[in-house]
């Protein structure tokens, strides 16, 4: 996982403690995590159909 071992984690998870605190780590991520599901959803969906009736292209010239 990009050369990253347990203590490369542990050390990334205690300065992300010190920045954040304690308090704000679970909501940070529970973001995450509904990012990533909401990203892989969009991946696995088909597009959508758009159903909106295309304009003209052609522009009238301007009665005077």
């Amino acid at each position: 996982m990009f050369g990253l071992g347990v203590p490369e984690l542990i050390i990334i998870l205690v300065i992300a403690l010190l920045v954040f605190g304690a308090t704000r780590l679970p909501e940070i991520g529970s973001g995450v995590g509904k990012a990533i599901r909401n990203f892989k959803k969009s991946i696995k969906e088909s597009p959508e159909i758009d159903v909106t009736p295309k304009k003209d292209k052609k522009i009238e010239p301007e009665k005077k």
